[in-house]
C-alpha cells in the first residue's frame, strides 16, 4: 500500500515502523526536519517537511495516488482538516485521524463524508487508559487482549515457581480444568518463543500467553499464577490526559488518589472528580507517599509525560513498599530494561494503541490487532470469507492448514445462528449467540468464523493475511 503518515510523534514513528517493515511505500509529513531526517536516516521511507493539512505538502507527499492517509499530528484541528483536503482534493480512498479530544466522539456526525472526512478515528490516550484499567482489574497480568467484541480474552503472564502448571505438560490442563477449554497461544523463555504442544512444560519464569472465553479467564488465572489480593487502593501520579481518564473511569470503584504537580491542573482535576483525592505535588517526592501510606497502596501508576519521572517515581514507590507498580515509557528500548526489576509492568503508548490502526491497513476483513512484546509479536482476530473452493483455511482441519512455522491459531468464535432477546430502554433486540471454541488440531474452520492468530514474529503476519484472502473467482 502506498501510506502517507501526517505526524512523526511516538505514534506517527511507531506506526511506520510497523508499516515499512511489511513492504510499504511510506511518507512521513511533519515539521520537524531534524527529526524527519533522522528518520529517514534509520527506516526505508520517504519525508516531507510542512504543514500536513497544505495541499501543497499533500501532494509532494504523493497523496495523488496514495491508497491511505494517517493523520496522528498532535493537533486534532490540523488531523481533521488533513482528512477534509484528502478527500476534497485528491480523493485518497481510507482516512484516519487521531482525535484527542472527546467532543467529536459525542458527534460523530461531523466525522461523515459530507463535514470532515474521517473513516475512523482513534485516541490513543482513550486506548491506553482502557488498557491500564484491565490491567488494575487483572493485577496478576502483564497484558490483558480482547478479541471478538470482549467474548475471548488473551491473557499474559509470568509462570511462578510453584504454580499448579509449573514443571508439568500442557496436556493437563483439561484434567485441572475440566469445565473449562483454555489454551496456551505461545510462551516466551528468555525471550524466545516456543511453540506449545502438548509435551511442553512451563518453566519458572515463562511469559506465558493464554487465550479463553472471557467468562472462563478467571479461574483459567488461578492455574497459572497465585492470585494477587484484590486491588483497593490506586496512586496515580501525573495528572494529564490518561491520568485524568483513568482516575474518571475507577474512581467509584477504587480509593483513588491522584497527584499532580501543577497548581492550576491539580485545581481544575479537583472540581471534575467526585471521589478521587488530588494532591499537588510530584511523584517522585519520598515525603510525598510516604505521607500518603505509599507501604498500603496496591497499585501505583506513573502516568506523567516525562518517562524518566516515570521510572524514578514507580521505582520509589515499590522500593518503599506499593504492591504493584506501572509506568508509562515511551522508548521501547527503555521498557525492556525496566519491566520485571521495581517496576512490574512498563507500558509504550504507542505500542499499545497502535493495533487499531494495524487493524485498517491489514489485508483481508482483519476485525481487531494487538500488538505484543513491545511490537516484535502480534495476533489478530481475522474473519474467513468465502468458501472452500476459493479460500485456503475455509472446509479445512487446522492441522491441514499451511500455516508458517511461528503461526498458532489459538481460538475461534462462530455465530451459531440462533439469538436471544435483549432489552435497552423497554426496546426489545435480537442479539446473536456466538459459541467461542478453543483450536485443535481436528477443528474445522467455516465461513464467517472470526479466528484468532498468534504470530511469535511480526514476519508472519503477511503470510497469515495471505491464507485468509479470497480467490477472485469466487466474486
Amino acid at each position: 500500500m502506498k501510506i502517507i503518515i501526517l505526524g512523526a510523534g511516538q505514534v506517527g514513528t511507531s506506526v511506520a515502523e510497523s508499516l515499512v517493515s511489511e513492504a510499504n511505500d511510506i511518507t512521513v509529513v511533519d515539521n520537524d526536519v531534524e527529526h524527519l531526517n533522522t528518520l529517514q536516516e534509520r527506516l526505508d521511507l520517504r519525508v516531507v517537511s510542512g504543514n500536513a493539512a497544505a495541499p501543497s505538502v499533500l501532494h509532494a507527499a504523493g497523496a495523488e495516488d496514495a491508497d491511505l492517509l494517517i493523520a496522528v499530528t498532535q493537533s486534532d484541528q490540523t488531523n481533521l482538516c488533513a482528512c477534509r483536503v484528502a478527500k476534497t482534493v485528491f480523493n485518497i480512498p481510507t482516512r484516519i485521524a487521531r482525535l484527542r479530544s472527546a467532543d467529536y466522539a459525542e458527534h460523530p456526525e461531523l466525522l461523515d463524508d459530507n463535514n470532515f472526512a474521517v473513516d475512523h478515528s482513534i485516541c490513543p490516550e482513550q486506548i491506553v487508559t482502557d488498557y491500564i484499567r484491565k490491567l488494575i482489574e487483572f493485577p496478576e497480568a502483564l497484558q490483558v487482549l480482547e478479541f471478538a467484541e470482549g467474548m475471548v480474552t488473551m491473557i499474559a503472564v509470568k509462570a511462578f515457581e510453584g504454580g499448579l502448571l509449573v514443571g508439568k505438560p500442557l496436556k493437563t490442563i483439561p484434567l485441572r480444568l475440566p469445565n473449562i477449554d483454555a489454551r496456551v497461544a505461545a510462551i516466551f523463555r528468555r525471550d524466545q518463543s516456543i511453540i506449545p504442544s502438548g509435551d511442553t512444560i512451563i518453566e519458572s519464569g515463562d511469559e506465558v500467553f493464554i487465550i479463553a472465553a472471557t467468562s472462563h479467564i478467571r479461574k483459567v488465572m488461578s492455574e497459572l499464577r497465585r492470585m494477587d489480593k484484590p486491588i483497593k487502593r490506586v496512586i496515580i501520579a501525573g495528572g494529564g490526559n490518561i491520568g485524568f481518564r483513568l482516575a474518571r473511569a475507577i474512581e467509584k470503584s477504587f480509593n483513588v488518589k491522584l497527584i499532580e504537580r501543577d497548581r492550576r491542573r491539580a485545581e481544575m482535576l479537583a472540581g471534575k472528580l467526585s471521589r478521587a483525592l488530588v494532591l499537588r505535588g510530584d511523584g517522585t517526592d519520598e515525603a510525598l507517599l510516604d505521607s500518603e501510606s505509599i507501604e498500603e497502596t496496591d497499585m501505583f501508576l506513573a502516568l506523567t509525560n516525562d518517562e524518566e519521572d516515570n521510572i524514578m517515581s514507580a521505582s520509589l514507590a515499590k522500593q518503599m513498599g506499593a504492591r504493584r507498580t506501572l509506568a508509562l515509557i515511551n522508548r521501547k528500548s527503555y521498557v525492556d530494561l525496566v519491566q520485571g526489576g521495581r517496576i512490574d509492568i512498563a507500558i509504550s503508548p504507542a505500542q499499545t494503541s497502535i493495533g487499531q490502526l494495524l487493524a485498517r491497513v491489514r489485508r483481508g476483513d482483519v476485525a481487531a490487532v494487538h500488538s505484543l512484546r513491545r511490537g516484535a509479536a502480534e495476533a489478530l482476530e481475522v474473519i474467513a470469507h468465502g468458501d472452500a473452493k476459493h479460500c485456503k483455511v475455509i472446509g479445512r482441519r487446522i492441522e491441514e492448514i499451511d500455516l508458517p512455522e511461528g503461526a498458532t491459531i489459538a481460538a475461534i468464535v462462530r455465530n451459531t445462528g440462533q439469538s436471544r432477546t435483549e432489552y435497552k430502554e423497554l426496546v426489545a433486540y435480537e442479539v446473536p449467540i456466538h459459541e467461542v471454541i478453543m483450536a485443535h488440531h481436528d477443528t474445522v474452520i467455516r465461513a464467517e468464523d472470526h479466528v484468532i492468530v498468534f504470530c511469535t514474529s511480526k514476519k508472519l503476519v503477511s503470510q497469515v493475511e495471505k491464507l485468509f484472502q479470497v480467490g477472485w473467482g469466487f466474486f
